[in-house]
């Protein structure tokens, strides 16, 4: 849900009730300040939906990763 700055003001109550739900975006003239989550968000449930994405034949080791991430730089 996206929100602006001054309606977030005028209704705390009912996006804090909101935001333990979904997430709330924040704006302030027209652009994106702010976002408003739950910190009860299960982080391991959002990992295991992206398990299966990367190819088995493209999978990494961490040494692997570093590098690519390093040869970015």
């Amino acid at each position: 849900m996206i929100v602006t700055a001054t309606e977030l003001k005028t209704n705390l109550g009912k996006y804090l009730e909101l935001a333990s739900s979904q997430d709330i975006f924040i704006t302030k003239n027209g652009k994106s300040i702010a976002r408003l989550t739950s910190p009860a968000v299960n982080k391991l449930a959002l990992l295991d939906n992206l398990v299966g994405i990367i190819p088995q034949e493209q999978a990494m080791d961490e040494n692997e990763l570093r590098e690519e991430r390093m040869s970015r730089q």
